[in-house]
């Protein structure tokens, strides 16, 4: 994974034609340059891989192959934002009816 400061120009991890490159362009030049990330726009670049093994099942035709990619902040917050939220009743929530597992509020 890297991150470089966003630059229109700087579009496609491995430069703008990979298929006539001879190495060094895109990505790996750009983090070359060690350009200062803090209080800018920044790229996250990130490569993944995904190896579909068939199945049986997949014949005759291929069913939805998903690949997902999570970024999911940890210790970002010192404490739980919501740990000082005043309690929830009717008259704020704007509820009507009670869940039935819970009775009255």
């Amino acid at each position: 994974m890297w991150v470089t400061p966003n630059d229109p120009k700087e579009m496609f991890a491995a430069g703008d034609y990979p298929n006539q490159s001879r190495g060094g362009d895109g990505l790996e030049k750009w983090v070359e340059q060690d350009r200062d990330i803090v209080d800018t726009d920044v790229v996250l670049w990130y490569t993944f891989g995904h190896t579909h093994v068939p199945r049986p099942e997949d014949y005759p035709v291929m069913p939805v192959a998903s690949l997902g990619f999570l970024l999911k902040p940890n210790g970002f917050f010192d404490i739980n934002p919501a740990n000082d939220l005043p309690p929830s009743d009717k008259a704020t929530n704007g509820s009507t009816e009670s869940p039935p597992c819970c009775g009255t509020v």
